[in-house]
Parts: structure tokens; sequence; C-alpha cells
């Protein structure tokens, strides 16, 4: 190390490249760098889903779920698989374990989906596919009163031409889908003597191109086509049917009424109370949100002139927007984070060596910037935060260098000679105690669970970071404090001879610290040692004290806010969309009493930006659903409605989203006839702060134990918005043969096809028309499906002309099905889901007595129940189980690094002794700031553990160079090293503390899940550094005792 030293220090043009070529080169890549506000994450999770028109959630189980589950349970390297039955597909999610390849698995799951041979005829075919986060940046609303066909028409044209803009690749337009629909009513069939079947077969075999080969002329070849099919609903009417007896032909339109047009499904949007598409524009692999958001912003500018009068497009859910003031945010405090550790620097360091320490920021940060793309790491809310996490980290080694650098200049010796001497004495040292900080912070990497794709980027920063920092405080900075001419300092400057005073004020106040209050504390501590242990150990026990006792709550991550609410309206299953819009309007009016009394309240801000509302949908809810916790999410039907207001940016709002939230609850009022109201505004969702599953082969018990949970767990103050994933489906008649059937040669597959055929549909051609794919259906007329009176008279048609009313040959049982059938593990499950006021409870306390209390109690009658906690539960264990397990190798790997340096056993252990403190300051520092623990604290505990070790590790470091170069004894040796030292760790200290200071000041509401992390270095490092002035001396010489003692009974 010393010649790598010696070799920079007399070169100084290469350092000076290296430097360079550092900055330049993350410059250049910051430029390029994708920018999100929050990082995508990959789940290992892969996704079967199979659509089955028609068929109802028990048809989907049965023939869909069920066989695909017992196809791939055998696979290897699956954690758990679940299903979701719902009217019309079937939905199965194969969990993958962690370090397992999840494209073999779903190769491998494909396979064994694509084997399966027995999937009904009518079901389509299987898409497989992995969870991959789909970005959206921006979504465009093409609005006006037109009709729908029209408005379609515009939207599909802007759709198009924003798709061909260069910096956009992927759009998607919210449409019906188009249909064709040839309706034939039931009189008609039987005046022709006709059956569905024979008129399916009929367009099937007109409506067809078939190439015919080619033919070999002398002048070449010339190609043969057939050309047959139809394309629009004037085409298939054309298509003849029947050849009558005086010659006539029967054309398809003579018989049917024939409507090109879209599937009769219940869907309607509004885009502030005005009918609406909208056109949501993602971003894909590298692209840059920021440059996304400006083309659409700019094309919109140029289009919407040229609109047709009463048409308007309006940008909304602009990520670029919430990106940018994120960033604004984030880039702000660490500015003031920066100026925070130079003005810190400046006060106890010459002007020239705080220079050069601070420089080592800009270096480290440019490093870390530029290796950010090798790990694909993108400028998100994350990786920015950790940039300020590390701020004041980041000069530590840099201080101990040039410290020490000063120090052997002040002896006397020449600016080369004192940069090698300098450098050389702490290298050892300062390389190990970044190595401890390092691996301190890679068990962040190896965490499971979802949000562990989040927390990898902070290690990975931090590593990055610290690596460069390494480089150059060995390097680029003994090369220019070996060249660097203190008598510059001296020269007569008004403004350096004010601060120079300024310096030695607070130098004079420093020693007469150190001699007046540290050194007599320190010489009682290490005189009274054991009373010193004791005291220590009783503060580490209180801190332990407080975090079981529940005085200081736990609360596994925090709510994330979002600049939208979305108001959810859920009516019983099969409520029909007319009386579904009636609650819609009712919430669309309490919107608008918001915007007025809003305006009111703030006459100068616009905080109620734009609304759109969704009947027989909730888009918004299924895209911010779908978090970790909860991926399966889908929120559709005729009874299910939805209203967002997008919001001012946080920045820029007075009210936090939340608070906006409960104001709009509470204009609402009661809903009549409404099942359920829910408030939303959560950007990231972990899932529900309590879930509770419970499977089991009977239903019967399931049902019973799920009402008997939700009515018992009603009693515990905090929790609210308890429901359970059972709801009672549509009405459905289960039809059977009757015994005359038989006579009649009737099948229960024939008369299956025929109620199908007439009620849902025959799906006679799909045809592609431009970017749309037309299914083309054969049924009866809308009249005909309305009643149960038209089941009752259709006729089943058999043999030649043989026609037997449905009722004769079948008959019918009315019952109540299901809305979603969910299973986990191949059993049937429920899902109790609530919400908890943090302000009055926490989930994991309420949970825990519930358990104890409730659950175990009552499955004592229901042995064939079983019962696990989901969602937010589910991925607070995996993450925090990993998280500890990670940690104890790391203080291991720890020990290690600390053990081979110091060629001793017991000395790492002096060193690590500062660990428990940092977790007690961090406890401190939760009390002190008001705020709970959570997530993100229990990490800053576990990245602390590094950084508190360092200045111990040069403390323990020094101690041992006094005794063996001064042979002093290790009392004297204590007392020396710890004045010695107590500038540079205090120093470390408060510029650790003053870097993440901006942040625990942050009142902003986008950056509270942030700060519990800051509070946890911020303060763990401060109260651990009080601990290391007088713990470590303290502990090095109970060791000391220990070998004298164990010496003597040896001998």
């Amino acid at each position: 190390m010393k010649n790598v030293i010696r070799w920079f220090i007399a070169n100084t043009v290469a350092a000076n490249l290296l430097m360079v070529f550092i900055i330049i080169a993350g410059l250049f890549t910051l430029s390029r760098l994708r920018m999100e506000v929050f990082p995508d994450i990959t789940i290992p999770i892969i996704n079967v889903s199979v659509i089955y028109p028609g068929a109802s959630p028990e048809d989907i189980e049965e023939s869909i779920c069920v066989k695909v589950e017992e196809q791939v349970q055998g696979i290897n390297g699956l954690k758990r698989i679940t299903s979701s039955s719902n009217e019309g597909y079937g939905s199965i999610n194969i969990e993958v374990e962690n370090g397992v390849d999840i494209d073999e698995v779903k190769d491998e799951v494909k396979s064994q989906v694509d084997a399966i041979t027995s999937f009904p005829d009518g079901a389509e075919k299987p898409t497989i596919r992995s969870f991959e986060g789909q970005p959206e940046v921006i979504t465009i609303a093409v609005h006006g009163k037109i009709d729908e066909v029209s408005l379609l028409n515009i939207a599909e044209k802007i759709r198009d031409e924003v798709s061909e803009l260069p910096e956009i690749t992927q759009t998607r337009l919210g449409k019906k889908p188009r249909e064709i629909s040839i309706e034939v009513s039931e009189n008609t069939l039987q005046k022709y003597g006709l059956t569905f079947d024979y008129i399916a077969n009929r367009i099937r075999s007109s409506s067809m191109d078939v190439p015919g080969g080619a033919i070999e002329t002398y002048d070449g070849e010339i190609l043969i086509r057939s050309k047959g099919q139809a394309y629009s609903g004037d085409d298939f009417g054309a298509i003849p049917v029947l050849s009558m007896s005086d010659g006539a032909t029967l054309l398809l339109r003579d018989i049917a009424s024939i409507t090109d047009g879209f599937q009769d499904v219940e869907y309607d949007i509004k885009f502030n109370s005005e009918p609406a598409k909208l056109i949501r524009v993602y971003r894909t692999g590298e692209q840059n949100a920021l440059d996304i958001a400006d083309a659409v912003h700019e094309y919109l500018k140029k289009k919407s002139p040229l609109m047709p009068p009463g048409v308007s497009l309006t940008p909304m859910k602009d990520e670029s927007v919430i990106l940018r003031g994120r960033i604004e945010l984030l880039t702000e405090n660490a500015y003031l984070g920066l100026m925070l550790v130079l003005i810190v620097l400046a006060l106890f360091l010459k002007p020239k060596l705080a220079a050069w320490v601070s420089l080592g920021i800009p270096i480290s940060f440019m490093g870390g910037f530029w290796l950010l793309p090798v790990f694909d790491v993108s400028i998100n809310m994350i990786s920015l935060f950790t940039f300020i996490l590390v701020l004041g980290i980041v000069v530590d080694d840099a201080i101990v260098v040039g410290e020490n650098i000063h120090i052997f200049r002040k002896r006397g010796l020449k600016g080369p000679e004192a940069a090698l001497e300098g450098a050389y004495q702490v290298a050892k040292p300062v390389i190990f105690a970044v190595l401890t900080t390092m691996v301190t912070f890679s068990p962040m990497i190896l965490v499971e669970g979802a949000t562990g794709k989040i927390w990898k980027i902070i290690p990975i920063v931090t590593i990055l970071v610290l690596m460069f920092s390494l480089i150059e405080s060995l390097t680029i900075l003994p090369a220019h404090l070996a060249h660097m001419n203190e008598d510059d300092d001296k020269k007569k400057n008004l403004f350096f001879e004010w601060w120079s005073r300024v310096q030695l004020v607070i130098h004079n106040n420093l020693q007469s610290f150190i001699r007046n209050i540290y050194e007599p504390i320190l010489k009682w501590s290490l005189t009274y040692r054991a009373n010193t242990i004791a005291i220590s150990i009783s503060i580490f026990i209180l801190t332990i004290g407080i975090v079981a006792s529940g005085f200081l709550r736990f609360n596994f991550f925090p709510p994330l806010e979002a600049d939208i609410v979305i108001a959810g309206v859920e009516y019983p299953e099969g409520t029909p969309v007319s009386i579904t819009k009636v609650g819609l309007e009712q919430i669309e009016e309490s919107a608008y009493k918001l915007k007025d009394t809003l305006e009111v309240l703030y006459p100068d801000q616009k905080i109620f930006i734009h609304m759109v509302s969704t009947a027989g949908d909730q888009p918004i809810k299924t895209q911010s659903a779908r978090g970790p916790g909860n991926l399966d999410a889908t929120f559709f039907g005729s009874h299910l409605a939805e209203c967002v207001i997008e919001l001012a940016p946080g920045e820029e709002r007075p009210l936090s989203t939340t608070e906006i939230s409960k104001i709009w609850r509470e204009l609402t009022g009661p809903i009549p006839g409404v099942k359920q109201v829910t408030f939303d505004s959560d950007l990231f969702s972990t899932g529900a702060p309590i879930e509770i599953q419970l499977s089991s082969i009977s239903r019967d018990d399931l049902k019973k134990v799920t009402t008997a949970l939700k009515d018992r767990l009603q009693t515990y103050g905090g929790v609210f918005d308890i429901k359970d994933s059972f709801s009672a489906g549509k009405d459905e008649i289960k039809l059977k043969l009757r015994p005359e059937a038989q006579n009649y040669g009737i099948t229960m597959s024939s008369l299956a096809r025929q109620v199908r055929q007439a009620f849902y549909g025959d799906e006679v051609q799909r045809i592609q028309r431009g970017r749309d794919e037309v299914k083309v259906f054969l049924r009866y007329p809308k009249s005909e499906r309305v009643s149960l009176n038209n089941l009752e008279q259709m006729n089943v048609r058999v043999g030649n002309n043989v026609e037997v009313p449905l009722g004769q040959v079948a008959e019918g049982e009315l019952s109540s099905g299901f809305s979603t059938i969910t299973r986990t593990d191949r059993k049937r499950s429920i899902n109790i889901t609530a919400d908890v006021d943090l302000t009055e409870a926490n989930a994991n306390e309420i949970l825990e007595r519930f358990e104890k209390e409730q659950i175990i109690p009552l499955l004592n009658d229901y042995p064939n129940v079983s019962y696990s906690f989901e969602g937010e539960q589910r991925e607070q264990r995996d993450t925090l189980g990993s998280l500890f397990k990670n940690f104890a190798l790391a203080l291991f790997v720890v020990y290690i690094l600390l053990a081979i340096p110091f060629k001793s056993y017991l000395q790492p252990l002096i060193i690590m002794s500062a660990i428990p403190f940092g977790f007690t300051g961090a406890v401190i520092g939760h009390l002190i700031m008001g705020m709970n623990l959570a997530v993100l604290s229990i990490i800053g505990i576990v990245a602390l553990s590094g950084v508190v070790v360092n200045d111990s590790l040069v403390m323990v470091d020094f101690i041992n160079r006094y005794r063996r170069e001064d042979n002093k004894s290790a009392l004297d040796a204590a007392l020396a090293a710890g004045p010695r030292r107590f500038r540079p760790i205090m120093l470390t200290s408060v510029t650790t503390f003053v870097g993440l200071f901006p942040l625990l000041i942050e009142k902003s509401v986008q950056a509270q899940f942030l700060v519990p992390m800051a509070i946890s270095l911020a303060f763990g490092v401060l109260f651990a550094t009080l601990i290391t002035l007088l713990l470590v001396p303290t502990s090095y010489l109970v060791i000391e005792d220990m070998k004298k003692y164990f010496s003597k009974i040896i001998k």
C-alpha cells in the first residue's frame, strides 16, 4: 500500500487525471440514467391465466384452475400456488423460491400447462407470463360530449400519432372491445327450420380467404387467392344462408339483425363529467420518463387547437411532475446536507485541507453514478435518498487521512513525506473500516420478499460510493495534500483572518473540553471500569425494554402518499350498471363539493386538478392495489365503480392526500344499497396491515370461521374497513337433463352447446381489422335474453327438424354462486382484511393478541381450517427474517475483517461493543422525533453497525500503536489515545449527522417514509460516538485484566 501512495504522491498528473476521469465518467452516465419515482419491482411469480367466456367461477375452478394446479405442483423451485376463479376467467399465480431461475421455471410451467388436453372447448389458449412492472408515465384523456364511435375514432387516431413519436414505444387505449353481433330470433329459426350450428357453418364456409397456389406461365409465376373474408357487418349480411324453393336466396341480413359495434360490456368512463377515452403512455427498458412526458406535452400543444369543436385533449397522472418534485426535494436536501458538511469541515480543519477533504464527496458520488447502470439501478427516490445518506459517511476516511497528514506536517515533515507517512499510518484501519461498512450494508442485498428488491438499491449505492471514497482518500487526497502550500493560508485576507480567529476559538474550546471534561471522565471510566460496563449494559437493557414493552411501536411500511385519491364503490354482485351509476353520481357530486371547499379554504392555490370516473370497472384501484402483498388484484364488473381525483403535487399543496381523502369521505355520506365505499390514497402498497388467510377443504367450515373472526375483530380498537374475500356471486341456474331427454336423443353436451349459443353466443369467427381483433358472435337478440321465460321458451333442436321445448327435456335449479373462488396450495381459501388507524393502534400488537385470544381457541373446534398471516405481515416476515439472518452473517464477516489486521480474537469484540449502542441511539432518536420504528429504521440500524465500528477500530489501533511504539501501559495508552482521537472521531460523527440533518427536519409527506432510516443512522452514530470515546477504552482494559487473570491461573 505504501508504494501505491508514494507513486501517486510522485505522479500528481496521474492523480489529477484519475480524478477528472471519474468526474467526467459520472457526469456522462448521469445524463443517461433512467429516472423513475419508485424502482421497478420484478416479482418472482409466474401467472397462468385462461379465459373461458361465459363460465361461472365454479366452472372455472373445476375445469381450469384445479387442472393447472395439479399439473404444475410437482415442479421444482415452487414456493406456493394460489388461484382465483372469476366469472369468465381463471388466474393461477405460481410463486418461485428465492435464488431459483424464474425463466427456467416459466419454461417448465409452460410445457406442463401445454400438456393439458382436457380444457373445455370454449376456453381460450392459456397465457403464461411473469410479473414485470409496466410503468405508466402519463395518461391522455380524449374527452367531449360526442357519440361513442366518433370519440373512439378520434382517440385511436391520437393513439396512433402518439405511438409514432420517436421517444415513445408503448401506448394503450382503454376501450370496449369491438364485436360484430349477429342476432337471430327463436321465431326466425322456427320459421325457416334453421339451427345455430347450420348458420354458423354457412358463415365460416363463406367468410374466408384461402391461398390457391400459383400458375407457372411464360411471363412468370402468378399467385392464386380465393377472397371471401367478411370484415364488416355489411359484408357478413351479404352471406347466403338458404336457397328457397322459388329460386330466391335468403341472405344473412334477411334473417338476422347485424350490429357492427362493441361488446355488450357495462363500462363507462367520464373525465371531468364528459364522456372520455384514456390513452396510457408507458416507458420500456431504459427510456426516461421526463423525455416521454415532454414529448407528449409538446404533441398535445400542437394537436389541441386542431381538435373538432367540443373535443379536448388533457394530460393527467403525469409521473414526470411527481418525479421532478421528488428529485428537487431530495436534491435540495442533498445540497443543504453538503453545505452543512462543508461548514463543519471548514470550522475544524484548515480551509485548504477542508476543501481537499470535501472534494472526496463529488469524486465518490460521480464514481457511484458511473457504475449504477452496471447494477441496473436508476435515479429514483431510494437511490437519491441513499446518496444523501452516505453524504456524511463518505468523508469519514478522508477526514482520518487528512487529519493525520496534517498532524505529521505540524511535526515538521515536508509535504510529500508527511502525506506518505500520514496516509500510510492510517491506511490499514481506514481500509478495514470501509470494508466493515460495506459488509454491514450488504445484508440488504439478499433481503427476501418483494420489497427486498427495493432495499437492495441502498447497499449497492453505498458500496459503490464508499469504494470510490476509499480510492480517493488513499491516492488522490495524499497527492494533493503533499503539494499543498500551507503558507498561502497566512496571506493577508480579512475573511481568512476572521475565519482563522473563529477556528482558533473553536479549537481552544475543544481542547479545553477535552482537557477539563473528557479526560477526567475517561480517567474515571477507566479507573472504575466495572461500573462503566455495568452502566453501559443497563442502558442497553433499558433500550430493549422500551421496544419490547410497545412504548415505541413498530409499523412495517409507513403509507406512501400518491397525488391521487381513489373512491371505490361496490354494490352486491350482479347489480346492473345503471344502479351502480347512481352511487357513482353521489360520489361525483361530493367531489365537486370538495373542489368548492378547497377553493374557499385556499383561494390562491389550485389543489383539485382533474376527476375521472369509471362505471363497471376500477382500473386505477387495480393498478395501485397490485403491490407485493396483493399481486393479482382485479376489480371489474357492473357492480363496481370508481372516482379518481388528481391533486396538485404534494410539494405545492397545504393538505396531505390523507386529509383530503377524509374530507371527501365526510362530504359523501352514506350511499343507499351500497356494499362498501373505500377511499385510497397510497402510491405503493405492501398489502393490508391485517390480512388473515383461512384455508380448508370444507366450504361450510371456512364460512363459519370467517364470520366468527370478522365479528370478533370488530371489538379491537383502531381497526376499520374489515372485509373478507368471500362474497355471494350472481344468481345462477343449474340445468340438469330430465329422463325424458333420452327419448329424443338429447345429450348434456348438445343441450349445453345450444344454450350457450343462444344466450352467450357462438363465436363463429375472429377477424383482424387494423389494430383491433374483432369477434363475430351468433346469438339470440337482446330482447330474448332478458328473462327466465326466454330460457323456458327456448327450443332444443335434435336430428332432422325435431324441436323440443327446453322445459320438457331439462330442469333448472336456481341458486346463488360465488363471485370469486380463491385457492391456496390446492385448498379453498378466504382472506379477512382490515386497515388500522396508526394513531390509535398497531397492526403487529393487534394480530399478536388476536391470534392468542381468538384464532387459536376458535380453530380448536375446526381442525380442517388452517390460517396464515398474509399481505403486509407476510412481507414483514420475509423481509425481517432474511434481514436478521443476513445481519448475523455480516457481523461474523465484520469480526473476521477486524481479527485479521489486529491479529487477535478478543480485540474485534472490543471494537464491536459499540454496535448495540447504535441501536440505543436509534431508539432515542425515534423517541425524540416522535416517530414509530419501521422497516427502514431496522435497515438503518443494520447499516449503522458498520459505521459505528469505524471510530472504535481507529481508537483500538492507536491504543495498540502507543503500547507498541511508546512502550506505554494499557491504561496510559488508553488515556493517550482517547484525547488524540477525540477530534477526528467527533468530526466524522458530526459530518454524518449534519449530512442527514435536512432529512430529519423534512416535513414533506412524500419523504416521510425515508426519515426513519435517517433517524437511525444520525442518532445512532451520535450516541455510539459517546460510547466509543468511553466504552471502547474501558473494554480494552477489561480484556487486558481478563488476560492477566487467566495467565496467573494458568501459571
